[in-house]
């Protein structure tokens, strides 16, 4: 069924990406987003990769505006929320895919405070951020709205990672304290748990980290998943954004949905 965000105008925040040989999580959203008729304001910190994600969006007939903030900033959610509004009159959709690890986190005892704070920073309060500039235009604009985060498997499950599993558990309570205090105003607040996923950001990051070749750290990822051993890609993220941002979820609010090709029943 095509059409499904059809006349609706949606912000995505992370809508770049890093180079790499696959699509990740926020172009493929803002992608799909496109093609099923939303109007798409991409945003990231890195001007230039948004542009690219807007060129491909227009090259398939799409329709696609780049935005460069850095979320970390609270001027600059305030700007990207003024800038959509201003394009628009109002914001129909608001996905949050930002987030980053690595770089001095680990398991409590050899996690370095600075490393705590960058990705506690980016994770989470970044994400409350665009979420509190965003929140009053969908109260006064009337007809409700749909706020998508992307969290992560990490977020229930991991022992090692500690400052990325906790900030992604705070995305999903914040997820839940925001779909309970706005769903009277018809605003609805969902949040998706990749696990593992096939990006350039996961794969190649990991083999820039560990100094591994790309398909050995595939492959290890790979044998790891239940369904059919092989990771999911920026697209499954992208179409469970879409159900939980178009009408058909419109009786879904406070979800945390794993699209983790049966990982998280291995939990316990």
């Amino acid at each position: 069924m095509a059409g499904r965000l059809a006349g609706k105008f949606a912000v995505v925040v992370g809508a770049g990406q890093e180079p790499g040989e696959t699509i990740g999580n926020g172009r493929a959203i803002a992608t799909l987003f496109a093609r099923e008729g939303a109007q798409v304001l991409c945003v990231d910190r890195h001007e230039a990769r948004a542009a690219q994600t807007v060129d491909a969006i227009a090259a398939e007939g799409g329709v696609a505006f780049a935005h460069r903030a850095d979320i970390t900033d609270p001027d600059a959610c305030a700007g990207l929320v003024a800038a959509a509004r201003e394009r628009w009159g109002r914001i129909d959709v608001l996905v949050n895919d930002v987030g980053i690890g690595g770089g001095g986190d680990g398991p409590a005892h050899r996690l370095e405070e600075k490393a705590w704070d960058r990705i506690v920073g980016v994770n989470l309060k970044a994400m409350w951020l665009t979420i509190r500039a965003a929140i009053p235009p969908m109260r006064e604009q009337g007809g409700g709205g749909a706020i998508v985060n992307i969290s992560s498997l990490a977020s229930v499950a991991g022992h090692d990672q500690v400052a990325y599993e906790v900030s992604k558990a705070g995305v999903n309570r914040l997820t839940t304290a925001v779909a309970s205090a706005n769903a009277r105003f018809g605003i609805r607040c969902n949040a998706i748990l990749p696990g593992f996923m096939d990006t350039p950001m996961a794969v190649e990051g990991i083999a820039r980290a560990t100094g591994q070749p790309v398909q050995a750290v595939r492959d290890a990822r790979n044998a790891r998943v239940p369904l059919r051993g092989r990771m999911g890609s920026g697209w499954d993220t992208a179409y469970a954004a879409l159900y939980l941002s178009c009408d058909e979820s419109g009786f879904v609010t406070g979800a945390l949905l794993p699209v983790d090709g049966g990982m998280g029943v291995r939990i316990g």
